[in-house]
């Protein structure tokens, strides 16, 4: 048994797709459709949050950070066939991530190593505007990696996992709008960021859902003594 709930995850992306189409015409900026390749990929990659998560992995320790890059290339492409990226989009990829000034994965863990105080939800928070903000993180999927790295900071400490959901799809992605749309490196920017990743945090956690998350009892049984693999 692992940390998600992966089949009520499932569950909710099924929900959503069936609305999609109608919320997709709501919104400030319409999104790409969320067509059974994308939410197949969206799956895949919560499994593998949940191996991540099951197995203790840190991913913001040196050494791990290929899993961010590991992350993107499945919502993107899926397990079965990441190679159908194409190796210059992977390279470019990866080259972004290590090398952007002000916007690679160094200014993201630099953050979250300042922060450590923070709720949860405000590092969670600022680690995606961060992500989304320009520079993006990744030249393709930062929405969709980026809730990914969402679920496994938030599952890591015991909260819910954020899943896209049709109760709160416009709320997510209204906001996320404003973030890819502002620059990180701006003045201006670096001074709204505190409160844009306060905001951001409170939405995250008002609709946090322990449906996401495996049952204790489940998570009692497989790990043996232990009530909390997480710690």
């Amino acid at each position: 048994m692992g940390i998600l709930n992966l089949q009520a995850i499932e569950s909710a992306f099924r929900k959503l797709q069936k609305v999609f189409p109608e919320i997709n015409r709501s919104l400030f900026e319409r999104r790409d459709a969320l067509d059974d390749d994308v939410v197949g990929h969206m799956l895949e990659g919560y499994s593998m949050v949940d191996r991540l998560l099951a197995e203790r992995v840190d991913i913001f320790a040196m050494g791990n950070l290929h899993y961010w890059l590991e992350l993107n290339a499945i919502v993107l492409c899926g397990t079965a066939d990441a190679s159908a990226c194409g190796r210059p989009l992977i390279e470019a990829t990866e080259a972004r991530f290590y090398e952007q000034p002000d916007g690679g994965i160094g200014d993201i863990v630099e953050w979250v190593n300042r922060n450590p105080g923070k709720s949860v939800w405000r590092r969670a928070a600022g680690v995606f505007i961060r992500i989304l903000s320009e520079p993006q993180l990744f030249i393709e999927g930062n929405h969709r990696t980026g809730a990914l790295i969402m679920s496994y900071m938030l599952a890591r400490e015991g909260c819910p996992p954020f899943v896209l959901t049709e109760k709160n799809a416009r709320a997510f992605f209204d906001p996320s709008s404003v973030f890819k749309k502002s620059s990180k490196r701006t003045v201006a920017m670096k001074m709204k960021m505190p409160g844009l990743t306060r905001a951001f945090a409170e939405f995250l956690e008002d609709q946090a859902n322990e449906a996401f998350l495996a049952k204790p009892e489940s998570l009692k049984a497989s790990a043996g003594e232990e009530t909390n693999p997480l710690n």
